[in-house]
């Protein structure tokens, strides 16, 4: 037992010389925690800064120009007239569902204003899905990163609702449309 023991001891006493060992380590990258943290370029090359919204509810919406759901625009624009005092509509333009939405940033934001007055914020054109995803639309698909849900966008128009301190409280389809009572009884 002794000469186990003194080998052991004779093992743990063993050093080798130090040498320089270089480790690269990446760099961390910048966690976003809230929907706060984002800030995203605007369809007419302003930055919308989802800080700005705190106090308010926020309703995401990915948007398409040329899709059966465009009509949900007008809707769209009638909730945001409806309750401006305490919600913030941002819309999305994507092209990821049958490429219905093929115009550029500037096609886009006159066909909003012109055919149904959008006056609420629209982000430039984005990927909701895919290899290319927005960083926003992967924080809110994502409960490893939005802590709250995994959802997937099934097409153009789903909705995102963040209640005012900016935690994410519901994701309704297509079909939901925005002043159905499933999101006006949330705000």
């Amino acid at each position: 037992m002794n000469r186990v023991l003194a080998t052991i001891t004779a093992l743990l006493s063993f050093s080798v010389p130090a040498k320089k060992i270089a480790i690269n380590i990446p760099a961390p990258t910048q966690v976003v925690k809230t929907i706060y943290d984002f800030k995203v370029a605007g369809l007419s090359g302003d930055t919308i800064d989802f800080a700005a919204f705190k106090g308010k509810k926020i309703l995401i919406v990915n948007t398409a120009s040329k899709c059966g759901f465009t009509k949900q625009y007008a809707e769209l624009q009638q909730l945001y007239v409806k309750y401006q005092d305490r919600l913030v509509i941002v819309g999305f333009p994507e092209n990821n569902f049958l490429y219905q939405e093929p115009g550029t940033n500037s096609e886009i934001r006159e066909f909003c204003t012109k055919n149904y007055g959008v006056t609420f914020p629209m982000a430039a054109k984005i990927d909701v899905k895919g290899k290319d995803i927005a960083p926003i639309y992967k924080w809110l698909i994502n409960k490893s990163e939005n802590g709250v849900m995994d959802a997937t966008i099934t097409w153009n128009f789903n909705k995102f609702l963040l209640d005012e301190k900016g935690n994410l409280i519901a994701k309704f389809d297509s079909k939901v449309t925005p002043m159905s009572d499933s999101i006006t009884s949330k705000l």
